[in-house]
């Protein structure tokens, strides 16, 4: 049996994990500790956005934005760059399902951290970057970590805004999931049970992982709560 679309499922998971990674992180920052009021309140709402919206509407406006006619699509299909049908094109979809995971795990660690001790650190003539890098992310370092395993797993799970956007090129853009319904509508379901239980082989494994990270954030907020 072909396992391209394992490898596929992993690069791409991995990558868009990577690509999701620093803007949640920063757009967490930003709201982390920002006033309440109106404004924070529809940034979060359009943050978390594509985690409401089914995975097809996601799709869909992905191809209106990166489609040969989209204006974005238009302009990197002319210097070369195309994204509909292509690899990267899976990658932008599962980047774009996965941001609002990684942005709210984000986010709540970096509640989670004391405000006092980062007063204090001000106090002490830190800038806000040196603040965020020394401080606020080592502390809040064991729920990011949830939040890249929590990303990596949806990332690996995507379907439909992936076959809307990159579709199904066997050994290109096909991935374990998009490899499970074709195999079904093909009446191949011995491939498709096959897939089933790596998919089922991976989750545990990242379940496994999840909850020793979890156990590890009790600990670590325990020992820093008796200091």
């Amino acid at each position: 049996m072909e396992l391209s679309p394992l490898f596929i499922s992993l690069q791409t998971a991995a990558a868009a994990t990577a690509a999701a990674f620093f803007p949640g992180i920063l757009a967490a920052r930003w709201l982390a500790h920002t006033p309440p009021g109106k404004g924070k309140a529809l940034a979060d709402g359009l943050l978390i956005m594509p985690l409401l919206l089914p995975p097809t509407v996601i799709g869909f406006l992905l191809l209106l934005i990166f489609g040969n006619r989209g204006l974005l699509g238009r302009t990197l299909s002319e210097w070369g760059l195309p994204i509909v049908f292509t690899w990267p094109g899976a990658v932008i979809a599962a980047a774009v399902v996965t941001f609002p995971l990684m942005y709210r795990t984000a986010r709540g660690a970096f509640e989670q951290v004391d405000p006092d001790m980062l007063d204090a650190a001000r106090t002490m003539g830190d800038t806000e970057w040196r603040l965020f890098w020394r401080i606020l992310l080592p502390l809040s370092w064991p729920g990011i970590t949830s939040g890249i395993i929590l990303s990596f797993a949806r990332a690996l799970g995507e379907f439909g805004a992936t076959l809307m956007l990159a579709g199904n090129i066997p050994g290109k853009t096909q991935t374990m999931p998009i490899a499970i319904y074709f195999a079904v509508e093909g009446g191949k379901r011995d491939v498709a049970l096959v897939w089933t239980l790596i998919m089922i082989a991976v989750a545990t494994t990242i379940v496994l992982s999840l909850n020793y990270w979890s156990d590890r954030r009790q600990n670590f907020a325990g020992r820093h709560k008796g200091k």
